[in-house]
C-alpha cells in the first residue's frame, strides 16, 4: 500500500524549516499541493521574513511539485483568513492543515514573565485554534478534512523549564478531544504528533549524539499516516529517532462511595485504591468519564 494525496491541497505551518519543511516536501512528494506557511521569524518569536518558506517551495517546484509560500502569522486572524480564502480560490479546496509553527521561551517558572508565557500559548495553542478554524467550514462543507496538531512531551509528561510550552502543548490535545467529536460526521479527522526531533526548537536541548539520531525525517512517517484518507481520528503518536508509540489519557477505576464517606479522610485513606491502574480505561468522551465517576463500572 502507498499512501498518495493527489489532487489534496495541504496547508503545513511552520513550514519553513525543521519538521514543517519535512512534512512539506514529503506532502509535495506524494502528489498533494502544499501551502509553505511560515513567519519566518526567530525561534523566540521576533522577526518576520519570507525567505525560508520560498527556499522551500522552490524546493518542492525544483522536484516537479507545487506549491505556495505564505508569511502569515498564525496569530494573524485576518492574515490567517486571507491565506485560507486565496488558497480555496486557487485550488479549490483544503483538504490537510498541519498546525505545527511553534516558539519557545524557556525558563524555570519564577523567572518566566506573563508576556513569555502568554507569547508561547499565543502561538502555540491560539495559532492551531485561528488556523483549525479558518479551515473547518471549508472541510465540513467538502466532507473531507485531516487536522495535525502537534503536542510534545513537555505537554504529556512535563520537562523542567517549560510550563508555557507545556501548559499550551497538553491544552492542544484537549483542543483534538473535541474537534474529533465535532468533525466525526463531516469526516474531518483530527489527530496529534509528539515529535522528538532534532530541529531549531531542541538543538541546544539535548546532546549532538542524540540529535544526530533524531532528524525530522525520524517523526514524517507519523506525520504523513495522520493526515492520510486511511488515517485514524483521535490518536496522539509519539515519534521520533525510529521510536513510534501511542499515548493515552486513561483513568482508573478507582471507587465509589456512599454520601456519608465522603471526607478528606476517605480520600487519604483510599488513595492508593483510587491510583490503582489495574482495569483502567480511555473513556471516549468526557461524559463517559462522568458516567465512571457515577457508578457506572
Amino acid at each position: 500500500m502507498t499512501l498518495r494525496f493527489d489532487n489534496r491541497v495541504a496547508i503545513v505551518t511552520g513550514a519553513g524549516g525543521g519538521l514543517g519543511r519535512a512534512y512539506a516536501l514529503e506532502l509535495a512528494r506524494r502528489g498533494a499541493k502544499v501551502v509553505v506557511n511560515d513567519l519566518g521569524g526567530a525561534r523566540d518569536g521576533s522577526g518576520s521574513s519570507l525567505s525560508a518558506a520560498q527556499s522551500v517551495v522552490d524546493e518542492i517546484t525544483a522536484a516537479g511539485g507545487e506549491a505556495m509560500a505564505n508569511g502569515a502569522s498564525v496569530t494573524d486572524e485576518a492574515a490567517v483568513e486571507k491565506m485560507v480564502t486565496f488558497v480555496k480560490e486557487r485550488w479549490g479546496r483544503i483538504d490537510i492543515l498541519i498546525n505545527n509553527a511553534g516558539i519557545l521561551r524557556d525558563k524555570t517558572f519564577v523567572k518566566m514573565s506573563h508576556d513569555d508565557f502568554r507569547q508561547v500559548v499565543d502561538v502555540h495553542l491560539m495559532g492551531s485554534v485561528i488556523c483549525t478554524k479558518a479551515v473547518w467550514e471549508i472541510m465540513r462543507e467538502q466532507a473531507y478534512g485531516r487536522i495535525l496538531m502537534t503536542t510534545s512531551s513537555t505537554g504529556l509528561y512535563g520537562n523542567f523549564g517549560q510550563a508555557n510550552y507545556g501548559a499550551a502543548k497538553l491544552g492542544l490535545v484537549g483542543l483534538m478531544k473535541t474537534l474529533v467529536l465535532e468533525g466525526a460526521k463531516y469526516n474531518v479527522k483530527v489527530n496529534t504528533v509528539a515529535p522528538l526531533a532534532a530541529t531549531r526548537m531542541t538543538e541546544d536541548l539535548m546532546p549532538p549524539e542524540l540529535l544526530a539520531k533524531m532528524g525530522p525525517e525520524t517523526v514524517v512517517p507519523a506525520a504523513v499516516y495522520l493526515v492520510s484518507e486511511d488515517a485514524p481520528t483521535n490518536a496522539v503518536i509519539n515519534a521520533g529517532g525510529g521510536g513510534f508509540e501511542r499515548s493515552y489519557v486513561t483513568l482508573t477505576k478507582g471507587i465509589h462511595v456512599a454520601p456519608e464517606d465522603m471526607t478528606a479522610e476517605t480520600i487519604a485513606a483510599r488513595f492508593a485504591e483510587i491510583s490503582d491502574r489495574t482495569g483502567e480505561m480511555v473513556p471516549d468522551t468526557g461524559a463517559a468519564q462522568g458516567a465512571v465517576a457515577l457508578g457506572g463500572r
